[in-house]
């Protein structure tokens, strides 16, 4: 019997990489599906995802009110920021968000959606998430949303936190940030759906019992950091939560919605449809 080739979106993140380490390389497997990686920034698997030109991927939690129709939550692969997460940094001598020019990695962000829900006396500016810091640090920009590894090397370039986006979060919300999550489309049947996501659990249950050799696997993608950075990064986003999105997870996803809803930030407030694996 021949296999169900499915295609599997991520982003070229080392976190990404990690998670999808044992996939990619056959050690984890299946009877009945193979993958075709598909491997765009988050942006780019946000849009795809909107024309559906994907089976699974990882998307936004922000781009997933967009989605609900045609997508469903995996619980497993999700990345929640749990007391740390997007950070607004600029220059030193830059101590207000009103009136400043802020770099956005994307619309459809969740780090976007939640400047929002804490910022909206700025002037956002859309840059390829690898370009923010560049464009502080050559005054383009006043200020930038940094995700991914810059959050923690930010420091090293003459940057100061201007805004700490995790803290007013959790001023208000106990659980963890949610900044990405797995779907998969509702077009396949129940039985892949279930397929695909017990095999994306089991690829980051192996990462997860196996660091230094995943952990090698997302080097490659590391942007050039050390190793250390690299390891911090991937054990932020990679973690009990990414294996199991539980309680935990759905009340965060819950209270983000529900808050841009409020605020009139998004369109509709949707209810969460998951994957139970």
């Amino acid at each position: 019997m021949s296999k169900k080739n499915i295609t599997l979106g991520h982003s070229p993140d080392a976190d990404d990489a990690f998670m999808f380490y044992a996939v990619s390389k056959g050690i984890v497997k299946s009877k009945k599906i193979e993958f075709t990686h598909i491997i765009k920034d988050i942006q780019t698997l946000n849009s795809m995802a909107i024309n559906q030109e994907l089976d699974t991927t990882a998307v936004s939690a922000h781009a997933y009110v967009q989605l609900y129709d045609t997508y469903r939550v995996m619980d497993c692969g999700a990345s929640m920021g749990d007391r740390y997460g997007p950070i607004v940094v600029s220059k030193p001598e830059i101590t207000t968000t009103q009136g400043i020019k802020i770099a956005i990695p994307g619309e459809l962000t969740s780090a976007f959606l939640l400047l929002k829900l804490y910022c909206n006396d700025a002037e956002f500016i859309q840059y390829d998430f690898d370009q923010i810091i560049p464009a502080v640090l050559n005054s383009e920009v006043d200020a930038g949303l940094v995700i991914h590894e810059g959050q923690l090397t930010f420091e090293d370039f003459g940057l100061k936190l201007l805004l700490d986006l995790p803290k007013l979060w959790y001023d208000e919300c106990e659980y963890p940030i949610p900044l990405g999550l797995n779907v998969i489309s509702r077009s396949l049947d129940l039985e892949i759906q279930i397929e695909v996501s017990q095999l994306v659990k089991r690829s980051i249950a192996y990462a997860l019992s196996n660091i230094d050799e995943a952990l090698d696997y997302a080097m490659e993608f590391g942007r050039g950091v050390s190793r250390s950075v690299a390891r911090e990064f991937v054990l932020m986003y990679v973690n009990k939560d990414t294996l199991d999105l539980n309680y935990r997870g759905i009340k965060g996803l819950k209270f983000m919605y529900d808050s841009a809803f409020t605020k009139g930030l998004i369109k509709k407030n949707i209810k969460l449809d998951i994957i139970v694996t």
